[in-house]
């Protein structure tokens, strides 16, 4: 029987092969063994500074191995792993903070942030900081006993309100992920997963990463610079990575090299759909086979093209099915008056099935409205077919998607409105030619005030991640309303 959870999963893989060659960073490399015996040490580490079942681990490396051990070192003990992303400015690191409220948090580089945060807190809430080097200790970690519907990571979004989220995912649903994302893309034991999506992202913790430790073995990028991917594909040994759309239009971007085919991967994996003249220019150029499918922070069983089927251009496959446990995924695609929708018709997708999380970390309301009727409202809206193969029309939620980021207008709209002088803001997602959106803010001041853009500009950065930022401000006497008196958004573009 296949593990069910995080611990019993690298436990199973480093049993069966303790002296191959698993992990690759760099000029360096790691058994299964080393793997396992770095998580435990990490896994010490932690126990030591009194990091208990359920407790949560905060971990603020990057890409980087140490990420990998502080992680699987947490769930070692039943704690729960919080990978948070290197770009938060402060305001946004307190928020998180004073949601997840770690016990430990694991800190590099960034120390000097996280020590400003935690300042911010009360006292009782202000975990140990750690850093990377200074964590790991000898000996056996405490024995406990990890269940399969225990949660193992907290996965942060921005709710739709502007406050942050944390999406609570569980050890059940990282381990079945692990034994279906190798049979969904078709990987084998002689492949190497590349991990070149951020580790704050479900995608590179469940699918990569996971999807490594059930077959093949895992390679990270510290970072994406489409100048040096292939160069870095090629020294790592990767045949597959995961990529948004974002990434593959820089890449085609780049002036052609011989570097583009000089490499082993022979398998990407890209959300969401690029256009069909995109899609046939990567693979041709990059001499790939680029699959597409769909899944979000809230279930990472969602869709993805058949394998041997021809390829569907502009659609996000149909539903993910476990290889052995038959069919566990089921779909809606619901109406506004809530009713089913048609072939053909738009709706919103509902998903039901069980690699969806249990809820949102302390936020029974959002839970409630998320998981309504045994199903997950997904906030986007798709049209499916009569062969069962759907295709993405847009986001239902105020959610703009830019550089493979989640961003909600709401915290980017409550961060302009505090600057002086500013009476009112909208913001809105535009098409990029990235193939996702940009952000463009729309800013009424105060009566008899005259707003300096540039000073606003500088306001946000000081306090949004740089994704965030907007890319355009316009100053407006006044917002477009509806006759319920919202701002009409769609008379902004």
């Amino acid at each position: 029987m296949f593990p069910s959870t995080i611990p019993e999963l690298l436990a199973w893989r480093a049993s069966r092969e303790p002296s191959r060659s698993w992990l690759f960073y760099e000029g360096s490399s790691w058994t299964l063994g080393d793997v396992s015996r770095e998580v435990e040490r990490f896994a010490v580490g932690l126990a030591q500074r009194g990091v208990t079942k359920g407790d949560r681990v905060a971990v603020m490396l990057g890409n980087r191995p140490e990420t990998l051990f502080s992680w699987l070192g947490a769930n070692r003990l039943g704690a729960v792993a919080c990978m948070l992303n290197p770009a938060h400015k402060q305001a946004e690191l307190v928020g998180l903070l004073r949601l997840m409220t770690p016990r430990v948090f694991v800190v590099d580089e960034h120390r000097a942030l996280v020590e400003t945060a935690i300042s911010e807190l009360p006292s009782e809430q202000r975990p140990v900081l750690v850093t990377s080097s200074r964590l790991p200790e000898d000996g056996i970690a405490p024995s406990v006993l990890v269940l399969p519907d225990d949660v193992c990571v907290l996965i942060a979004t921005s709710g739709t309100t502007g406050a942050p989220k944390a999406v609570m995912q569980t050890h059940r649903t990282y381990a079945l992920t692990a034994e279906a994302f190798p049979h969904w893309l078709g990987l084998g034991d002689d492949d190497r997963l590349l991990a070149t999506l951020p580790y704050f992202h479900i995608n590179a913790q469940a699918y990569s990463t996971m999807g490594a430790l059930a077959r093949g073995s895992l390679a990270i990028l510290p970072r994406f610079s489409a100048s040096r991917f292939w160069d870095e594909a090629r020294a790592l040994g990767a045949t597959q990575f995961n990529t948004v759309g974002a990434m593959m239009h820089i890449m085609l971007r780049t002036e052609p090299r011989d570097a583009d085919r000089a490499h082993a991967v022979r398998c990407v994996y890209g959300a969401l759909a690029l256009p069909e003249p995109t899609h046939r220019a990567f693979e041709a150029r990059f001499g790939v086979s680029l699959t597409v499918g769909y899944g979000m922070s809230e279930t990472t069983f969602g869709t993805v093209w058949p394998r041997g089927e021809p390829a569907r251009y502009g659609t996000m496959g149909t539903l993910r099915q476990h290889p052995s446990l038959g069919v566990q995924n089921r779909a809606r695609v619901v109406r506004d008056d809530g009713a089913e929708a048609g072939d053909g018709e738009t709706g919103e997708l509902w998903l039901a099935n069980p690699g969806t999380m249990v809820g949102y970390f302390r936020d029974e309301a959002q839970t409630k409205v998320a998981l309504e009727g045994g199903f997950l409202h997904t906030g986007d809206l798709v049209r499916r077919d009569q062969d069962g193969f759907f295709t993405f029309i847009s986001r239902k939620k105020d959610v703009i998607r830019r550089r493979g980021e989640n961003v909600t207008a709401a915290e980017i709209e409550g961060v302009l409105a505090s600057f002086p002088g500013v009476r009112e803001a909208a913001v809105i997602g535009v098409p990029s030619d990235l193939g996702e959106e940009d952000i463009v803010a729309y800013v009424v001041p105060e009566a008899g005030t005259s707003l300096d853009l540039a000073a606003l500009t500088s306001w946000a950065k000081e306090r949004l991640a740089d994704f965030k930022v907007p890319m355009a401000m316009h100053v407006r006497d006044a917002l477009p309303r509806t006759a319920t008196e919202r701002v009409a958004k769609h008379l902004l573009r």
